[in-house]
């Protein structure tokens, strides 16, 4: 599976998915500053799970209907950032096979998984 993780994700969490051998594409190192519209059309293209911190992208796919092949929200604020990158990498790892199509919220607790439908 691949991954697309916004310029708002902790570069933490991106070497340690890295670390444990899933392909990350990071937009802070590409194209930092692309809109929210253009990042969700280039995971979609690539077939990508966009992982973000930016919960404009809920609204974005609930509300205005659009289409994913799935996001991970990523909502861990004010831990440090080794522990949120621990924490996301063990949830997808777990979750790996249910991300697909998914509108997926990491907290420190909980993860919550619902289907939206992939493009």
């Amino acid at each position: 599976m691949r991954f697309l993780a916004d310029e708002n994700v902790d570069r933490e969490i991106v070497v340690e998915l890295r670390s444990r051998s899933h392909e990350v594409a990071y937009v802070a190192e590409t194209e930092p500053g692309i809109s929210d519209e253009e990042l969700l059309s280039q995971a979609n293209r690539k077939q990508a799970v966009l992982i973000t911190a930016d919960k404009d992208f809920g609204e974005i796919v609930f509300r205005q209907r659009r289409a994913i092949a799935g996001a991970i929200l990523i909502r861990l604020s004010g831990l440090p950032q080794e522990a949120k990158a621990r924490l996301v990498a063990s949830a997808i790892d777990r979750h790996l096979a249910e991300l697909a199509g998914a509108f997926t919220v990491v907290t420190r607790n909980h993860v919550r998984i619902r289907k939206v439908g992939a493009k």
